[in-house]
């Protein structure tokens, strides 16, 4: 079996690729395939590499196991450390990336104290700046109120227009020709973003160097569409700074700003597993405040799925509290000196001190609440805060109808309402999600209490994350007293007595699924002209267009017919920028930025996310078929 290399910080690969000579980068992408499978660990915690008989490469891991100066990639070689072994060493490592914890105690006592820092102001200019802050802006007359704009750095708008710039080419190369080069220009860019404070630009460049990563190795799981969505973050997020846009939200911050919270009751909703792809793995409880303020609390380290099953009854350190996760998810806090972040996290400063309560039922307010909202009103809220709706859950009373393909079929329980797909929030075979959403399908007409997260990219789709009986239901589930009128999906496992004895009224199971609204729409000859950009490049879209069966001129008609005449118009615009290449008399490309296409790119991506979520936001108000679906 083959070593794991140690992740590797996207600086020190940035460098190391850089350093190469231009003949060299030309063999980095095959020298770096299949170069992990030879990987030994030592006796000494190293992992090396060999290259042939004169070339081992050793990579030495910090503390934290990540590999975060160039010092802790060595070769053997006479050319090292500009050599294509140590490199390709350091291209076939997994990226490292940013622990989710929560700020550093310094940050928190800061916060508790009463000096939280500021998530809004810029890092410091590492080009040496001197350009003024908005707060130096010249002096507005007597009497006169001026509201503080931000302004971003002459570094940070030379960081945000580099990284458009890569960004771009990096898009016009597509998935065939974006290699260690392109990622490694990416990843220069990602650093430089960082270093001048655009903290979410670096990370949607992380996002899409990670996704041509997959896509190149066809690892399983990896979905064309998932980088196609990364590449349209990345150029909105890039192209807004480069154009001078000091919008707070686009810049980011580095880590969590703690803020005072003062004193705070919050009561337990459930807890869920988290359990990421770069090997963290925890558990984060949901809470509600009084007033409906949501809360959590997390606890996510290094230890994959073994912490994130183990990690359900751990101790909460929060305060001196002396509940763990299971408890807490049940139960609730009385919270002096809290700290909380933007996002509702809650911090763990020295001077915060917590004292158990009892828990509350769903039925109870704050969380009854959640329950009588329609799930319709929910959802449209959160598509028009997209942020929010990373964390933010829902919930609803549901009828199971039963399990159509890898769906569970339930149904809202109001007039007119629509069919809703479950999902599992977390698909891993040895979390409990799974299994217990099989066990509730094989209980038609069982009446479910859901709270989950809605799938914003999907039809009328919830990943729920815990459930429970239905107030007055005569068929619903018999959950133990301890276990507060609900179960966590990801950690309680269901059986045979939580469920009601007898058959309920006969439910009809659908034949199918019946109309998806959005896999229906002819948006789909726009989201297949994307992917085709993504995958293959500019080229391939200049392809397409001019194929016998080409994505343009009159393959838009279904759009048009169906009302969609801007989405027909923008797409055809893509295709005809793609192809175009004007050349001069020596027939050299005259044009050769590749800033035209991208912009038409993204005009065609923002308007098919927003036509997307117009749709999604509809097959969640209606039943099927009050739901317009448009021809194919």
């Amino acid at each position: 079996m083959s070593t794991e290399l140690p992740p590797v910080a996207p600086e020190v690969l940035a460098e190391a690729v850089e350093n190469l000579t231009a003949r060299l980068r030309k063999k980095l992408d095959a020298a770096t395939e299949g170069c992990a499978a030879g990987a030994v660990l030592e006796a000494d915690g190293t992992v090396t590499l060999r290259f042939g008989e004169d070339a081992l490469v050793t990579l030495r891991s910090g503390p934290a196991g990540t590999i975060t100066t160039a010092d802790q990639a060595t070769c053997s070689c006479l050319l090292a450390p500009r050599c294509l072994h140590r490199a390709a060493a350091l291209g076939a490592a997994p990226l490292a990336d940013t622990p989710p914890e929560p700020a550093g105690e310094a940050e928190q006592a800061a916060a508790a104290a009463g000096g939280p820092a500021d998530p809004t102001a810029p890092a410091a200019d590492p080009a040496g700046s001197t350009e003024p802050a908005a707060s130096e802006a010249p002096a507005a007359p007597v009497g006169t109120t001026v509201p503080a704009t931000p302004v971003l750095t002459a570094a940070q708008l030379r960081a945000a227009g580099a990284l458009w710039h890569v960004a771009a080419e990096a898009l016009a190369a597509g998935v065939t020709a974006g290699g260690a080069v392109v990622q490694a220009e990416l990843l220069r860019a990602a650093h430089t973003a960082r270093l001048a404070g655009l903290i979410r630009a670096e990370a949607a460049a992380l996002r899409v160097v990670r996704g041509l990563r997959a896509a190149r190795e066809h690892r399983a799981g990896q979905r064309l569409g998932d980088l196609t969505d990364a590449f349209r973050e990345l150029l909105h997020t890039a192209g807004l700074l480069a154009a001078g846009s000091a919008d707070p939200a686009l810049t980011g911050t580095a880590r969590r700003a703690y803020a005072p919270g003062g004193s705070l009751q919050v009561h337990g909703l459930c807890r869920e597993p988290v359990l990421s792809a770069t090997g963290y793995g925890g558990v984060v409880t949901h809470l509600l405040a009084q007033d409906g303020t949501p809360y959590s609390i997390s606890d996510v380290r290094p230890g994959g799925l073994a912490r994130a099953r183990g990690a359900g009854s751990a101790s909460v350190a929060l305060g001196g509290a002396t509940l763990d996760h299971a408890g807490l998810a049940r139960g609730g806090l009385r919270i002096v000196g809290a700290t909380v972040s933007a996002e509702g996290r809650l911090g763990a400063g020295r001077g915060v001190r917590a004292t158990p309560l009892p828990g509350s039922a769903w039925t109870e307010q704050p969380a009854a609440r959640l329950f009588a909202r329609p799930a319709a009103e929910a959802v449209a809220a959160l598509l028009a805060d997209p942020d929010a709706a990373e964390s933010a859950l829902l919930g609803c009373d549901v009828t199971v109808v039963g399990a159509v393909g890898e769906h569970l079929l339930v149904r809202e329980t109001r007039p007119d309402a629509p069919l809703l797909r479950l999902l599992p929030a977390h698909p891993h075979p040895e979390l409990a999600h799974t299994e217990n959403l099989r066990r509730i399908a094989s209980y038609p007409g069982l009446r479910l209490r859901v709270l989950g997260r809605p799938a914003l990219d999907r039809t009328a789709t919830l990943r729920p994350v815990a459930v429970g009986p239905v107030p007055g239901a005569e068929h619903t589930l018999r959950l133990p007293e301890e276990w507060l009128g609900r179960a966590d999906l990801g950690y309680d496992r269901l059986q045979g007595a939580h469920f009601p004895q007898g058959a309920a009224a006969p439910v009809p199971l659908p034949a199918a699924e019946g109309p998806d609204p959005l896999a229906d729409s002819p948006l789909w000859r726009v989201r297949r002209l994307l992917e085709t950009g993504v995958a293959g490049g500019r080229r391939a879209v200049a392809e397409a267009a001019r194929g016998t069966e080409s994505l343009a001129g009159a393959s838009y008609a279904p759009l048009r017919r169906a009302g969609l005449t801007a989405a027909a118009e923008l797409a055809a615009a893509l295709a005809a920028e793609a192809d175009r290449r004007p050349r001069d008399v020596f027939g050299r490309l005259a044009d050769p930025s590749p800033d035209g296409y991208a912009w038409a790119w993204l005009a065609a991506a923002s308007h098919l996310a927003a036509a997307e979520r117009c749709l999604i936001a509809a097959s969640w108000a209606a039943s099927p078929s009050a739901v317009p679906v448009s021809g194919r």
